[in-house]
């Protein structure tokens, strides 16, 4: 039986784990987790903030997806938004799902990733 979702796994080119750190840390304020030793051989980078979870992976062949990429809830969402634009993150806001605030960006990977925050009723 599925009790919870884990993490969510993201992947970027080889040598980028820098510019990762800078962005999942210095721009959207999460924490970098240690990993195992075995694990960090392969490079790559762990992330949370409270119970997300993002594991970047490094792939060779890496090319970001154009569709897929996690939905991220969060709150003041007009103040996050204000953060990421200051830390030189594209903020492109959609508002085509009913009872939400949302917006897509991008890590320094090309990776979509999807904010949003439910709206008061």
């Amino acid at each position: 039986m599925l009790a919870a979702v884990d993490h969510v796994q993201l992947a970027a080119p080889p040598g980028c784990e820098d510019l990762l750190r800078a962005y999942y840390v210095g721009v959207l304020g999460m924490t970098e987790v240690p990993k195992p030793p075995a694990l960090a051989a392969r490079g790559g980078c762990w992330f949370r903030a409270g119970a997300v979870h993002l594991h970047l992976g490094i792939e060779s062949d890496f090319r970001p997806a154009r569709k897929a990429h996690p939905g991220l809830r969060v709150t003041d969402i007009g103040a996050y938004a204000d953060r990421l634009e200051a830390g030189g993150a594209p903020v492109v806001w959609d508002h085509d799902l009913p009872g939400h605030r949302r917006f897509y960006s991008e890590d320094p990977a090309g990776n979509r990733l999807e904010f949003l925050e439910p709206e008061e009723p």
